[in-house]
């Protein structure tokens, strides 16, 4: 699963009365700049080379479907001192994984997007007659099993993607080789609608999910206020020595009024803060209904620029709107719908346009997780978003003609329909996937222990 975060505009979330603006994430508490989450999963594949399966500790005659690992574009300001660093809303470095309870949640919210993702590929082979031999979700040994209609289910030890075998080249599935109900061997189209089926079932989770949001909850909506926020302290930092206090509001900085709303306006006192390490800035603070200045002193960090070890975030209320009719229930839904999946496609292509900038900020699984698990903890309702957008990007980044994507098995079927039905040689088509598929076990692996490693309780015992 690769899942790219890149900052984006908040689109505009469906809202009753002009002075509402857009809200789309728990983050966009932090900043206007929100998270946005792509992932992706391996294609079926029914002609991947037998070691591969091994890897996975499965049977030889298993085809692997799906290799899950996790990358993360991490493209934010960091509201303590301007660096840019994680998403989340309290750290200064690293990942907080946050309550064992946030993180069930979080895994769960993953867990599912697979198993529908893996449903969606099940159903469009099952229901066309297509010969399924295997359905599991993780990887490596078997926890639990069983056995139904020749199809084993089966949960294994490392819940981190899942597969759908078929049968196609196991002799001893005890099914003729030409069987026209191998995958392998059904015409074109049966066999796209097989591979795509798992895309066409997150599209119609995340809409699931949006209206499941939009009828039961509500879509939230913020208010903007003169201001930046400060919601958090540090202790003995410059911000606390100097007096600002959770809470406070800064309306003015060294004598520049800030605007209403925005990333602006905290980006605008960053700045200043960065520009003068130990040298006073003048600090225009409201606290309650008094309102008085501060001169504050920026302590001089490792790099030379100013950090006073507060943490700011646009001054904004946040409230929910529901719908009042059916007519304005599926007129919010699409709304939304449309504007997440509008913003995972920009998103998408500020990745490609600026890869350079990006490929250093990759994480993985352990990440994701953490971020699900601070969603989780700070808004509960914030999780029917954060599973939307992975759904959202599960589709988009599997439509990519790449090796080990869904995308990348249509691709090849496509070059299949134009090569008048003739397939590509087995070992160029072997190499292909094979490769892809590497790639991403690799890749997941040292994601894996980077993540791990960046988990603030880790880097505290390190």
């Amino acid at each position: 699963m690769e899942v790219f975060l890149r900052q984006w505009r908040s689109h505009q979330t469906v809202a009753p009365d002009p002075k509402w603006s857009s809200f789309s994430s728990p983050y966009s508490q932090i900043s206007k700049e929100t998270m946005l989450l792509n992932i992706s999963s391996s294609p079926i594949s029914h002609r991947i080379p037998r070691f591969l399966s091994k890897l996975n500790n499965q049977s030889k005659t298993h085809l692997p479907k799906s290799h899950l690992s996790f990358t993360f574009f991490r493209n934010k300001r960091n509201p303590y001192d301007g660096e840019r660093i994680s998403y989340k809303p309290r750290a200064l470095a690293g990942f907080d994984i946050g309550s064992f309870e946030s993180v069930l949640e979080a895994s769960a919210v993953l867990t599912a997007i697979i198993v529908v993702h893996e449903t969606g590929h099940f159903l469009a082979a099952s229901l066309q007659g297509i010969h399924v031999s295997k359905f599991a979700i993780g990887f490596g040994p078997i926890l639990a099993k069983f056995n139904s209609k020749n199809v084993e289910y089966s949960l294994r030890a490392f819940p981190l993607g899942g597969f759908v075998g078929f049968p196609d080249n196991d002799p001893n599935s005890g099914i003729p080789l030409d069987d026209k109900n191998l995958l392998k061997n059904r015409p074109i189209w049966d066999r796209v609608v097989v591979v795509s089926a798992g895309i066409v079932a997150n599209v119609i989770f995340a809409y699931a999910i949006i209206f499941a949001q939009v009828v039961f909850v509500g879509l939230p909506v913020q208010e903007a206020f003169p201001g930046v926020l400060v919601p958090d302290v540090k202790s003995s930092s410059a911000g606390s020595r100097d007096g600002l206090l959770p809470g406070d509001v800064i309306l003015a900085v060294d004598g520049s009024e800030l605007s209403s709303y925005g990333s602006d306006s905290v980006s605008k006192v960053v700045d200043v803060v960065k520009s003068n390490p130990n040298h006073s800035v003048l600090l225009r603070v409201q606290r309650g209904k008094e309102g008085f200045d501060i001169m504050i002193t920026p302590d001089k960090s490792f790099d030379g620029t100013g950090r006073i070890g507060v943490q700011l975030s646009p001054n904004v209320r946040f409230s929910k709107v529901k719908p009042k009719n059916v007519t304005e229930t599926f007129s919010f839904v699409g709304r939304e719908f449309f504007g997440l999946s509008y913003n995972v496609l920009d998103s998408l292509k500020k990745t490609f346009l600026n890869f350079s900038q990006t490929a250093s900020q990759v994480a993985g699984p352990v990440a994701i997780i953490a971020v699900g698990a601070q969603v989780a903890k700070s808004n509960a309702d914030g999780l029917y978003q954060f599973a939307a957008l992975l759904n959202l990007n599960l589709a988009v980044i599997n439509l990519l003609p790449l090796p080990a994507l869904d995308g990348g098995t249509l691709a090849l079927i496509l070059l299949e329909a134009v090569r008048g039905g003739r397939k590509l040689p087995l070992e160029v088509e072997q190499g292909i996937m094979s490769s892809g598929i590497l790639l991403v076990i690799f890749l997941g692996l040292f994601l894996i222990v980077k993540d791990t490693l960046n988990l603030d309780f880790i880097r505290e015992m390190l």
